[in-house]
């Protein structure tokens, strides 16, 4: 596995919109992200580091506009943060190795799937289809994948 690191050459590549919500903690429009209606098969990894976040097996239509999923990929891929911007208490979510802010999680997800929601912003991630999970290095995820 790739060492997933943040580095001054992934951060000047990124979009104004990409750079925006991940190191300012910016959110995007609802209903705009690129990934919002994706259903192809594969991973959704950091923006910056490429660290494996998201599993599409793992994505689901949650209405609110940003793509949403019922959890990472590892539990140790995001860290946790207490949120009280814009006068509420949220729990924001930032990869682990990068500290990209990715969203929020909230606890109104699919009951049957553990009920939580991953509220994910599109400029953080990156798709990585099933069919070039292993040529780019993430070979070991397509059990999982493969697994739901």
């Amino acid at each position: 596995m790739a060492p997933y690191t943040k580095t001054e050459q992934a951060v000047q590549a990124l979009t104004p919109e990409q750079y925006r919500v991940t190191q300012l903690g910016g959110t995007e429009y609802p209903g705009t992200g690129a990934y919002l209606h994706t259903k192809d098969p594969g991973l959704y990894v950091d923006v910056v580091s490429g660290e494996p976040l998201f599993l599409s097996t793992d994505k689901f239509e949650s209405g609110c506009g940003w793509p949403s999923f019922v959890r990472p990929v590892v539990p140790a891929a995001v860290q946790e943060l207490n949120d009280t911007s814009h006068g509420m208490v949220r729990t924001e979510i930032r990869s682990a190795h990068a500290d990209s802010h990715l969203g929020h999680v909230f606890d109104d997800g699919p009951p049957d799937r553990g009920g939580l929601r991953y509220c994910i912003n599109s400029a953080a991630l990156r798709f990585v289809p099933r069919d070039r999970m292993a040529a780019e290095g993430y070979g070991a995820y397509l059990a999982a994948l493969e697994d739901h």
